[in-house]
């Protein structure tokens, strides 16, 4: 091999490397600005993957864990492959977390908190059961299992009554960027598909330094049917519904006994979607889903309420006061 040669695969390879790993200064400077006044208005979002490991076939052995900035994820990476701390890209404010996982299930969960600090760079560090379980902080609470979750996205297909996730995509890039007030995750997939042809989509999520509720913007290169969001639909949970007085927005939304922390535990989960996007609303075996309208681009907001946050809504009444206060914004302003 001519020295030039390897000059030029030494620039590639030194590239790829830092285009994977990101700047991480940016995110320990705002881990620090938060932490010295630990109890004032926050947003803050995090992708953090192992470093100095190997991979073996599809999981991760060895390395440490590292925040970064951005990062395109390798060919190897799925499901349960120990390289990305908590599987995902993490949102957080004072009142409450979400992670959205980083490969073919693109569901996102809940991290329900038990303080108004900051947790998501301890969360996950010692393992990956850890935070499945009680702890000071809080826990992972909601159990996606095959399903997008709550306000994630994916492909409703009518034929077979079923949600479309990620399980064909040529490339995945995200990024996370934290703003005095919101923070927020682009993610780039591009070569989706699902049936027809393949698409490039990008997701916005946002969460800001106030509430519960994360916006997400959806923009497509193609104008596609069937995008949509929804709720894990649990037995005896009845899904409700509501639609604003000037019939701008409405929303779905399930309250009750469905996390994973204690029996008595209570959560409540919220979709916010713009009534001239909606196609239709339907339950899938696992999913209460909101279908749109075919289109290149939608813009929504989901909102999760867990009855253990400090100060936080402990019952279903105040739930739904909340949700009908937001509709009437969102009736008025078109955002929250």
């Amino acid at each position: 091999m001519s020295v030039q040669i390897k000059l030029n695969l030494f620039k590639i390879l030194l590239a790829g490397a830092v285009f994977a790993s990101g700047s991480s200064f940016a995110q320990k400077n705002v881990i620090e600005k938060i932490r010295k006044n630990p109890k004032a208005p926050f947003s803050y979002a995090e992708l953090s993957i192992k470093d100095g490991g190997k991979w073996q076939g599809n999981e991760y052995i060895g390395g440490a864990f590292k925040n970064i900035n951005e990062l395109q994820l390798p060919a190897e990476h799925t499901d349960h492959s120990y390289y990305i701390r908590y599987e995902g890209i993490g949102l957080e404010n004072n009142q409450i977390g979400y992670r959205l996982y980083l490969d073919w299930r693109n569901a996102t969960d809940i991290f329900g908190k038990k303080v108004n600090t900051l947790v998501l760079p301890d969360v996950g560090q010692d393992g990956f059961e850890t935070y499945h379980h009680d702890a000071p902080w809080g826990q992972d609470i909601l159990k996606s299992g095959r399903t997008i979750g709550v306000g994630s996205y994916g492909r409703y297909d009518d034929q077979n009554d079923f949600v479309e996730t990620f399980k064909t995509v040529k490339t995945t890039t995200a990024k996370v960027v934290n703003e005095s007030d919101k923070s927020f995750a682009t993610i780039d997939y591009k070569g989706w598909k699902t049936w027809g042809k393949a698409v490039d989509l990008q997701s916005k999520l946002t969460i800001f330094n106030r509430d519960r509720f994360v916006k997400v913007d959806l923009n497509l290169n193609e104008t596609i049917s069937g995008l949509c969001t929804g709720i894990v639909a649990f037995k005896d949970i009845p899904m409700k519904e509501a639609v604003s007085k000037n019939k701008k927005w409405g929303y779905i939304a399930t309250y009750g006994t469905q996390t994973l922390a204690k029996k008595e535990d209570n959560l409540g989960m919220v979709i916010f979607y713009p009534i001239g996007n909606l196609d239709k609303i339907v339950k899938t075996k696992s999913t209460h889903v909101v279908v749109f309208k075919k289109t290149k681009n939608v813009s929504y907001y989901f909102m999760g309420a867990w009855s253990q946050e400090p100060n936080g809504i402990k019952t279903e009444e105040e739930f739904y006061r909340d949700l009908d206060k937001k509709l009437e914004i969102l009736d008025n302003n078109n955002q929250l």
